[in-house]
Protein backbone atom coordinates (compact mmCIF):
# COMPACT_ATOMS: atom_id res chain seq x y z
CA UNK A 1 0.00 0.00 0.00
CA UNK A 2 2.86 2.44 0.78
CA UNK A 3 4.42 1.47 -2.02
CA UNK A 4 1.23 2.47 -4.59
CA UNK A 5 0.67 5.65 -2.23
CA UNK A 6 4.26 6.87 -2.61
CA UNK A 7 4.24 5.73 -6.56
CA UNK A 8 0.79 7.71 -7.20
CA UNK A 9 2.24 10.62 -5.44
CA UNK A 10 5.75 10.45 -7.11
CA UNK A 11 3.72 10.74 -10.39
CA UNK A 12 2.79 14.02 -9.35
CA UNK A 13 5.62 15.34 -7.20
CA UNK A 14 8.16 14.75 -9.41
CA UNK A 15 10.72 14.36 -6.45
CA UNK A 16 11.74 11.23 -6.96
CA UNK A 17 13.92 9.53 -9.35
CA UNK A 18 13.45 6.26 -7.35
CA UNK A 19 10.90 3.75 -8.65
CA UNK A 20 9.49 2.40 -6.18
CA UNK A 21 9.62 3.40 -2.03
CA UNK A 22 11.80 0.57 -1.10
CA UNK A 23 15.26 2.09 -3.02
CA UNK A 24 14.99 5.65 -1.44
CA UNK A 25 17.09 6.17 1.72
CA UNK A 26 15.22 7.26 4.73
CA UNK A 27 14.92 10.87 5.11
CA UNK A 28 17.02 12.71 7.60
CA UNK A 29 15.13 14.60 10.03
CA UNK A 30 15.06 18.19 9.85
CA UNK A 31 15.29 19.41 13.86
CA UNK A 32 14.56 22.87 12.94
CA UNK A 33 11.03 21.90 12.31
CA UNK A 34 10.25 20.51 16.06
CA UNK A 35 8.14 22.35 17.63
CA UNK A 36 9.09 22.41 21.59
CA UNK A 37 6.08 24.27 22.66
CA UNK A 38 3.83 22.20 20.69
CA UNK A 39 5.75 18.79 22.73
CA UNK A 40 5.65 20.66 25.73
CA UNK A 41 1.67 21.11 25.89
CA UNK A 42 1.19 17.89 24.95
CA UNK A 43 2.44 15.98 27.29
CA UNK A 44 1.07 18.47 29.79
CA UNK A 45 -2.22 17.51 27.92
CA UNK A 46 -1.40 13.49 28.18
CA UNK A 47 0.23 13.93 31.84
CA UNK A 48 -3.18 15.65 33.48
CA UNK A 49 -5.54 13.24 31.83
CA UNK A 50 -3.89 10.46 32.90
CA UNK A 51 -3.64 12.04 36.21
CA UNK A 52 -7.18 12.34 36.06
CA UNK A 53 -8.37 9.14 34.71
CA UNK A 54 -6.29 8.17 37.33
CA UNK A 55 -8.25 9.21 39.98
CA UNK A 56 -11.49 8.56 38.47
CA UNK A 57 -10.61 4.86 38.92
CA UNK A 58 -9.53 4.90 42.19
CA UNK A 59 -13.15 5.85 43.11
CA UNK A 60 -14.95 3.74 40.34
CA UNK A 61 -15.94 6.79 38.39
CA UNK A 62 -16.27 5.64 34.59
CA UNK A 63 -15.15 8.41 31.90
CA UNK A 64 -18.95 8.85 30.43
CA UNK A 65 -20.32 10.53 34.07
CA UNK A 66 -19.44 13.81 33.81
CA UNK A 67 -17.84 15.86 36.74
CA UNK A 68 -17.72 19.81 37.19
CA UNK A 69 -14.35 20.54 37.68
CA UNK A 70 -10.74 20.35 37.91
CA UNK A 71 -8.14 22.39 39.82
CA UNK A 72 -4.56 22.89 38.72
CA UNK A 73 -2.33 25.21 40.52
CA UNK A 74 -0.36 27.72 38.55
CA UNK A 75 3.42 27.92 38.29
CA UNK A 76 3.98 30.52 36.49
CA UNK A 77 2.64 32.42 33.31
CA UNK A 78 3.98 30.06 30.14
CA UNK A 79 2.73 27.04 32.42
CA UNK A 80 -0.47 28.95 32.40
CA UNK A 81 -0.70 29.90 28.58
CA UNK A 82 0.59 26.32 27.38
CA UNK A 83 -2.41 24.96 29.68
CA UNK A 84 -4.53 27.04 28.06
CA UNK A 85 -3.85 25.91 24.72
CA UNK A 86 -4.34 22.49 25.31
CA UNK A 87 -7.85 23.16 28.31
CA UNK A 88 -10.40 22.25 26.10
CA UNK A 89 -8.73 18.75 24.81
CA UNK A 90 -8.32 17.83 28.46
CA UNK A 91 -11.83 18.79 29.69
CA UNK A 92 -13.33 16.45 26.42
CA UNK A 93 -10.77 13.13 27.09
CA UNK A 94 -11.80 12.87 31.00
CA UNK A 95 -15.08 14.44 30.86
CA UNK A 96 -15.20 16.90 33.17
CA UNK A 97 -16.95 20.57 32.80
CA UNK A 98 -14.59 23.69 33.77
CA UNK A 99 -10.97 23.30 35.01
CA UNK A 100 -10.13 26.40 36.95
CA UNK A 101 -6.35 27.26 37.93
CA UNK A 102 -5.42 28.19 41.45
CA UNK A 103 -3.21 30.82 42.01
CA UNK A 104 0.10 30.85 43.98
CA UNK A 105 -1.26 31.94 47.98
CA UNK A 106 -5.22 30.94 47.46
CA UNK A 107 -4.46 28.32 50.18
CA UNK A 108 -6.70 25.60 48.72
CA UNK A 109 -4.55 22.88 48.13
CA UNK A 110 -2.22 21.84 51.33
CA UNK A 111 1.16 20.33 50.38
CA UNK A 112 3.41 18.12 52.58
CA UNK A 113 7.19 17.32 51.78
CA UNK A 114 9.82 15.35 52.78
CA UNK A 115 13.47 14.56 51.77
CA UNK A 116 13.77 11.46 49.58
CA UNK A 117 16.51 9.76 50.77
CA UNK A 118 17.35 7.70 47.92
CA UNK A 119 18.97 10.48 46.21
CA UNK A 120 20.24 13.04 48.81
CA UNK A 121 21.78 9.72 51.29
CA UNK A 122 24.72 8.73 49.05
CA UNK A 123 25.25 12.73 48.64
CA UNK A 124 25.40 13.92 51.63
CA UNK A 125 25.27 10.77 54.28
CA UNK A 126 26.14 11.92 57.80
CA UNK A 127 23.54 15.59 56.91
CA UNK A 128 21.15 13.22 56.17
CA UNK A 129 19.32 13.96 59.10
CA UNK A 130 19.95 17.65 59.12
CA UNK A 131 18.70 17.73 55.82
CA UNK A 132 15.76 15.99 56.63
CA UNK A 133 14.73 17.87 59.33
CA UNK A 134 15.57 21.26 57.34
CA UNK A 135 12.97 19.93 54.28
CA UNK A 136 10.26 18.74 56.75
CA UNK A 137 10.51 22.27 57.59
CA UNK A 138 9.71 24.13 54.65
CA UNK A 139 6.29 26.06 54.51
CA UNK A 140 3.69 26.18 51.70
CA UNK A 141 5.40 29.31 49.82
CA UNK A 142 8.96 27.28 50.35
CA UNK A 143 7.54 23.99 48.59
CA UNK A 144 6.21 26.32 45.95
CA UNK A 145 9.58 28.05 44.91
CA UNK A 146 10.86 24.47 44.48
CA UNK A 147 8.10 23.45 42.32
CA UNK A 148 8.48 26.65 40.82
CA UNK A 149 12.01 27.33 40.01
CA UNK A 150 13.64 23.87 40.63
CA UNK A 151 15.54 24.36 43.29
CA UNK A 152 15.69 25.62 46.86
CA UNK A 153 18.74 25.96 49.65
CA UNK A 154 18.74 24.93 53.00
CA UNK A 155 21.92 26.07 55.41
CA UNK A 156 23.44 22.97 57.54
CA UNK A 157 25.84 23.83 59.65
CA UNK A 158 27.03 27.03 57.43
CA UNK A 159 26.61 24.91 54.13
CA UNK A 160 24.51 25.35 51.44
CA UNK A 161 22.51 22.51 50.17
CA UNK A 162 20.87 23.13 46.55
CA UNK A 163 18.21 20.60 46.85
CA UNK A 164 16.17 20.06 43.52
CA UNK A 165 12.56 18.36 43.15
CA UNK A 166 14.02 14.63 42.67
CA UNK A 167 15.63 15.19 46.48
CA UNK A 168 11.91 15.92 47.77
CA UNK A 169 9.01 13.69 47.99
CA UNK A 170 6.03 15.72 47.52
CA UNK A 171 2.47 15.19 48.00
CA UNK A 172 -0.87 17.01 48.55
CA UNK A 173 -3.74 16.34 50.83
CA UNK A 174 -7.31 15.82 49.68
CA UNK A 175 -9.71 18.33 49.81
CA UNK A 176 -13.42 16.90 51.31
CA UNK A 177 -15.27 16.33 48.53
CA UNK A 178 -11.85 16.13 46.00
CA UNK A 179 -9.40 13.67 45.00
CA UNK A 180 -5.71 15.32 44.62
CA UNK A 181 -3.07 13.56 42.31
CA UNK A 182 0.66 14.97 42.30
CA UNK A 183 3.21 14.15 39.40
CA UNK A 184 6.87 15.93 39.38
CA UNK A 185 5.71 19.73 39.26
CA UNK A 186 2.12 19.21 38.08
CA UNK A 187 -0.63 18.79 40.73
CA UNK A 188 -4.11 17.76 39.67
CA UNK A 189 -7.42 18.01 42.40
CA UNK A 190 -10.67 16.26 41.05
CA UNK A 191 -14.22 17.14 42.34
CA UNK A 192 -15.55 13.65 42.56
CA UNK A 193 -18.93 15.33 43.65
CA UNK A 194 -21.74 14.16 41.71
CA UNK A 195 -25.11 16.32 41.57
CA UNK A 196 -28.13 14.92 40.23
CA UNK A 197 -28.22 16.72 37.13
CA UNK A 198 -24.68 15.40 36.39
CA UNK A 199 -25.71 12.30 37.56
CA UNK A 200 -28.72 12.07 35.04
CA UNK A 201 -26.51 13.16 32.33
CA UNK A 202 -24.15 10.27 33.25
CA UNK A 203 -27.45 8.01 32.77
CA UNK A 204 -28.44 9.56 29.46
CA UNK A 205 -24.26 8.78 28.15
CA UNK A 206 -24.63 5.16 29.44
CA UNK A 207 -27.62 5.20 26.91
CA UNK A 208 -25.95 6.59 24.37
CA UNK A 209 -23.40 3.80 24.97
CA UNK A 210 -25.96 0.86 24.73
CA UNK A 211 -27.82 1.97 21.47
CA UNK A 212 -24.93 2.64 19.68
CA UNK A 213 -23.28 -1.00 20.40
CA UNK A 214 -27.59 -2.53 19.59
CA UNK A 215 -27.01 -0.40 16.27
CA UNK A 216 -23.64 -2.53 15.76
CA UNK A 217 -25.62 -5.59 16.49
CA UNK A 218 -27.85 -5.10 13.97
CA UNK A 219 -25.61 -4.27 11.43
CA UNK A 220 -27.46 -0.86 11.00
CA UNK A 221 -26.04 2.18 8.56
CA UNK A 222 -24.44 4.68 10.10
CA UNK A 223 -26.36 6.95 8.85
CA UNK A 224 -29.55 4.74 9.54
CA UNK A 225 -32.47 7.07 11.26
CA UNK A 226 -34.33 4.91 14.28
CA UNK A 227 -37.05 4.84 16.25
CA UNK A 228 -36.14 4.48 20.21
CA UNK A 229 -38.23 2.73 22.55
CA UNK A 230 -36.99 2.56 26.54
CA UNK A 231 -38.78 0.74 29.13
CA UNK A 232 -39.08 2.56 32.30
CA UNK A 233 -37.22 2.40 35.45
CA UNK A 234 -37.39 5.06 38.48
CA UNK A 235 -33.63 5.33 38.27
CA UNK A 236 -33.62 6.56 34.65
CA UNK A 237 -37.20 8.27 33.51
CA UNK A 238 -36.15 11.93 34.29
CA UNK A 239 -32.82 11.50 32.72
CA UNK A 240 -34.11 10.07 29.41
CA UNK A 241 -36.56 12.97 29.43
CA UNK A 242 -34.64 15.54 30.05
CA UNK A 243 -32.00 14.33 27.60
CA UNK A 244 -33.70 12.63 24.99
CA UNK A 245 -33.01 15.32 22.31
CA UNK A 246 -29.66 14.47 23.14
CA UNK A 247 -29.65 11.29 22.82
CA UNK A 248 -32.04 11.44 19.74
CA UNK A 249 -28.90 13.85 18.21
CA UNK A 250 -26.35 11.47 18.85
CA UNK A 251 -28.03 7.86 18.24
CA UNK A 252 -30.36 9.53 14.89
CA UNK A 253 -32.87 8.58 16.85
CA UNK A 254 -35.83 10.56 15.45
CA UNK A 255 -38.19 9.41 18.19
CA UNK A 256 -37.22 8.77 21.86
CA UNK A 257 -40.21 6.98 23.88
CA UNK A 258 -40.63 5.63 27.33
CA UNK A 259 -43.06 3.00 28.13
CA UNK A 260 -44.40 0.94 30.63
CA UNK A 261 -43.11 -2.43 29.21
CA UNK A 262 -41.61 -3.13 25.89
CA UNK A 263 -42.03 -6.32 24.02
CA UNK A 264 -39.86 -8.41 25.46
CA UNK A 265 -39.62 -10.72 22.26
CA UNK A 266 -38.06 -7.85 20.05
CA UNK A 267 -36.00 -5.90 22.69
CA UNK A 268 -32.60 -6.09 24.40
CA UNK A 269 -31.71 -6.23 28.25
CA UNK A 270 -29.10 -3.53 29.04
CA UNK A 271 -27.52 -2.56 32.26
CA UNK A 272 -26.63 0.29 33.38
CA UNK A 273 -25.10 -0.15 36.44
CA UNK A 274 -25.39 -2.88 38.74
CA UNK A 275 -28.73 -1.35 40.22
CA UNK A 276 -30.36 -0.27 36.80
CA UNK A 277 -31.43 -3.11 34.55
CA UNK A 278 -33.96 -2.36 31.63
CA UNK A 279 -35.19 -2.81 28.26
CA UNK A 280 -34.21 -1.10 24.78
CA UNK A 281 -35.99 -1.67 21.33
CA UNK A 282 -34.43 -0.11 18.33
CA UNK A 283 -36.41 0.08 14.74
CA UNK A 284 -35.20 1.53 11.73
CA UNK A 285 -37.20 4.68 10.89
CA UNK A 286 -39.84 4.73 8.08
Amino acid sequence: YMDRLFCDLNKLSNRFSEVSVHLTTIPVADVTLIDSQLEERMQYAQDISSMVLALRRKVALKVRQPLNRIMIPILDTTFEHQLDAVKDLVLTEVNVKELEYIREGAGVLVKKIKANFKTLGPKYGKLMKAIADAVAGMNQEDIATLERVGCYSVSINGESIALSPEDVEITSEDIPGWLVASEGKLTVALDINVTPELRMEGIAREFINRIQNLRKESNFDVTDKINLTIQRHPAINEAIELHAGYIGTQTLAVNVQLIEKCNENTAKQVEIDEEIVTFIAIEKAL
